[in-house]
This record gives structure tokens, C-alpha cells and sequence, in this order.
């Protein structure tokens, strides 16, 4: 079960997050819809690891505060929180927005505290015929015969209004960075690209031109899965994520 506090990384910024394990660190970055997309893998990979998943500033009614107006200005605190934790050796895993963040964070990792970086379905680059799609709607149910919800809002995709504003204020009106792809060139440790086999809202073809800007980079597809495989194919994600990390988590064991 992940802990919740609030850490003042620096004056007039607090960042709520949840923490949870033990062993060598990990950084999880949700998506739009919010913390509760990441935290069953957040859960699991607790199991091995210091897990730390921040909110963004914005989403779940926390304050975002008028300086953090970019991908980079979000990117710089959470660099800020792994340093105000003194934790090294950290992996850095992004979904969908969170992804981006992921990626700027280790472009400006200039102490070196990020030795591996997973993106999941990750929105940030310009690729050249290929454009990110904004969720609306509830999700598809995959029982078809199961028997509708009860009275109240249907769940949603994406993110709620007011975590779609704080994120339209991060990424701009093109939601994306048009120099981040070359750029992605200087990354140099490894990286895992997983992508859902049925993602509409970034295709598995912009994946892989994702995954093909980094010099050290590995592309899976999910199978049977859309831009949130955490909640279609949860296991074959974690078990993704679990052989990508088991030689790290060999080399810390005593």
C-alpha cells in the first residue's frame, strides 16, 4: 500500500506523494487520468523496489504553481524531488503525459541520478505523420454482457477538466515539443518503449519512432491493448517492466 505525504522540494513547491517498498529506486509518472492509473504497478513493483509516484501539481486538486507552466519546469522538480530524497540509481517510468515528463527529466539529468527509463504509450515528440489523439468518453467495455453501471458519471479515459487545463498549461496547445526527438539522441542509458498493439490515441507507429531516437532503446508491443495497458494487460506489462529491470535488481542484491 502506497503511503501518501507532502515534500517540500523547495520553497513555494510541495509535492504530494506516495511511497510505498524497498530496494533500489523507482520514479513512476502518471498519465492524465490521473494517480490511480499507475498505481496498481506502482503496488507491484513495490515488492522490489523504493517506489516513489508523485501527483502531478494540478491533478486531485493540488496546487500548481505559476512557475510550473512547462514539460521542463514540471521535468526540473521532479530531478529536484529525487535530489531532496538523495536517491541515485533511479529508474524513471512514464505513461502516456507522464512519459514526456519522463523523458525530458532524463535529458536534464545532468547529476546523473537516472540509470534507466521506461515509457509506456508516451505522448511528447513530433513524429512526421503521426498526431496524439485526446481520449473523450468512457472506455469500451471489454464484457460485453456485463451489466450497466450504476447511477453517476460514466468512468472516464482521460483527465478530468481541471487536470485537462493543468495539462494543456504543461504541454501548450500542440501538446508536443517539436526538438524533443532529435534530442533523444544524447539519452545513454537503456530504455524500454512498451506500447498498446491498439493505442488510438498515439499509434504503435509513433512508438517506434519513439523508441528509435534513443541510442539504447528496446520497443515491445502489447498485444490486445490500448493507450492504457497498466488496465488492459496489466500482467504482460509487469512483465515487461520486471525482465527490463532484472539486471539491475541482480547487481543490488548483497
Amino acid at each position: 500500500m502506497l503511503t501518501p505525504r507532502s515534500v517540500p522540494v523547495r520553497p513555494g513547491l510541495h509535492l504530494d506523494v506516495r511511497e510505498a517498498g524497498h530496494g533500489s529506486p523507482v520514479l513512476v509518472l502518471h498519465g492524465g487520468p490521473g494517480p490511480a492509473g499507475i498505481a496498481p504497478l506502482a503496488d507491484h513493483l513495490a515488492r522490489d523496489h523504493a517506489v516513489v509516484a508523485p501527483t502531478h501539481p494540478g491533478w486531485e486538486g493540488s496546487v500548481r504553481p505559476d512557475d510550473l507552466d512547462s514539460v521542463p519546469a514540471l521535468a526540473a522538480a521532479y530531478l529536484d524531488l529525487l535530489g531532496h530524497l538523495a536517491l541515485d540509481d533511479v529508474t524513471v517510468i512514464g505513461t502516456s503525459f507522464g512519459g514526456w515528463v519522463a523523458a525530458q527529466a532524463v535529458l536534464d539529468d545532468h547529476e546523473g541520478r537516472v540509470s534507466r527509463l521506461v515509457l509506456v504509450d508516451a505522448i511528447g515528440p513530433v513524429v512526421p505523420g503521426e498526431q496524439v489523439t485526446m481520449p473523450t468518453g468512457p472506455p469500451p467495455s471489454t464484457t460485453p454482457s456485463a451489466p450497466a453501471p450504476g447511477p453517476g458519471p460514466a468512468p472516464r479515459r482521460g483527465p478530468s477538466p481541471a487536470a485537462t487545463a493543468a495539462l494543456l498549461t504543461y504541454t501548450g496547445p500542440a501538446m508536443a515539443d517539436a526538438g524533443l526527438l532529435p534530442r533523444l539522441a544524447h539519452v545513454t542509458c537503456p530504455v524500454l518503449v512498451l506500447w498498446g498493439g491498439n493505442d488510438t490515441v498515439v499509434s504503435p507507429g509513433f512508438g517506434r519512432a519513439y523508441a528509435a531516437a534513443f541510442p539504447h532503446a528496446r520497443f515491445e508491443l502489447i498485444p490486445d491493448a490500448g493507450h492504457q495497458p497498466l488496465r488492459e494487460r496489466p500482467g504482460a506489462v509487469y512483465a515487461a517492466i520486471d525482465d527490463f529491470l532484472a539486471p539491475q535488481d541482480r547487481a543490488a542484491r548483497p
